[in-house]
């Protein structure tokens, strides 16, 4: 199972879905782990040192800053983008299979686009 960090501006109904799905879920909201308003590379280089996946939102510069690091040949941990308009039920069932499916080697340096 994935080992997540959800991004600041997450939307809090789709991880509530996906908690109700996956109880067992191991994740990390970005406030509690002092991420507030940080940096996209510090939140990018504390999920690496915690190795823990983003989920987000944020394709205008999480994303850039992402792949600025898989280019640079730095290790980059993985990135979910789910897109902000994508239905809450389909972002559920998508990211309940990424979940369940695959580990977090499976995403390393990989930017992984909603829906499936």
């Amino acid at each position: 199972m994935l080992r997540l960090l959800i991004d600041e501006n997450f939307n809090h109904r789709i991880l509530r879905g996906l908690t109700r799905r996956c109880p067992s879920l191991d994740f990390v909201l970005a406030e509690q782990a002092g991420l507030k308003q940080a940096d996209d590379r510090d939140v990018l280089t504390w999920a690496a040192r915690e190795n823990r996946v983003i989920l987000t939102h944020d394709i205008k510069t999480l994303v850039p800053d992402a792949k600025r690091l898989i280019l640079s040949g730095e290790s980059m941990v993985g990135v979910i983008l789910v897109p902000y308009r994508m239905n809450i039920g389909r972002a559920v069932n998508d990211l309940e299979i990424l979940i369940e499916c695959l580990d977090q080697s499976d995403l390393r340096n990989q930017i992984n686009y909603l829906p499936l």
